[in-house]
């Protein structure tokens, strides 16, 4: 019962893994903030969330920017309650080998994946504190681990599994957890969009990426929200500073 009162935040939801997870989450029975940078773009999840009979308000913000996220996670208090669970999952790609990259494109993956964590999560964390119950789950990725063409994207992402563990250390004793989850090929805008800048049919790219994956396939945004679910959950209390790696098989 204390869960379908929790209030969730989901970053970069207006779609693919984010849209997934906030599907989810409210599903479970919270009441969920779809949160992207174009609050429109949010609309599509907000509406399939009430039309399965859950609670979704959607909101724009620049997780980026200090200023926009103190007034989204206002927002969020003010219209579904104080928010007790926050995923960070807002991402972007800026793919380059390291002599082409620019400063501009390595500043906004970091802007977006770390900088946007840190600030969404010390903006919500003290709703967590105050409730005695939190829980924050953060994406990094398989590229955490190191892949041709993202030192900025792989460093963000390792960056994430550091933070993550530094967060579970500093507010464990406010019943508050903190996870992360490093996902392998996921079918999304994102991996389509890859395939096509290497100009790959998206079929083909998919295929050749399951023959590396031991389950043989490659994952869903519902395999990324599936793991969520159970971290946001009442019994993952005691599952703090992890790092899952939600990729057909074993990755670290």
């Amino acid at each position: 019962m204390a869960q379908a009162q929790r209030t969730a935040i989901v970053t970069g939801a207006a779609r693919g893994i984010g849209a997934a997870i906030a599907t989810r989450l409210a599903a479970d029975g919270m009441s969920v903030a779809v949160l992207d940078l174009d609050e429109g773009a949010c609309a599509g999840t907000v509406e399939a969330i009430k039309a399965a009979g859950g609670d979704a308000v959607a909101v724009g913000a620049d997780v980026s920017d200090e200023a926009s996220v103190a007034a989204a996670v206002e927002r969020v208090a003010e219209a579904l309650g104080g928010p007790t669970v926050l995923v960070n999952n807002a991402g972007i790609t800026r793919d380059n080998l390291l002599f082409k990259m620019s400063v501009a494109d390595w500043d906004a993956v970091m802007g977006v994946h770390l900088r946007g964590a840190f600030l969404m999560s010390r903006a919500a964390q003290k709703h967590m504190v105050e409730a005695e119950f939190g829980r924050i789950v953060n994406l990094s990725s398989v590229s955490a681990l190191g892949n041709r063409g993202q030192v900025n994207y792989s460093a963000a992402k390792a960056g994430m599994q550091g933070f993550t563990k530094t967060l579970a250390i500093e507010l464990g004793r406010w019943n508050v957890t903190a996870n992360a989850i490093a996902p392998g090929f996921i079918e999304t805008e994102m991996t389509a969009a890859t395939a096509e800048r290497v100009g790959m049919p998206f079929e083909d790219f998919k295929a050749a990426a399951a023959k590396q994956i031991p389950v043989a396939r490659v994952g869903q945004p519902e395999d990324i929200a599936h793991t969520v679910s159970f971290l946001a959950s009442e019994g993952a209390g005691f599952v703090s500073g992890q790092v899952i790696y939600v990729a057909g098989g074993p990755r670290d």
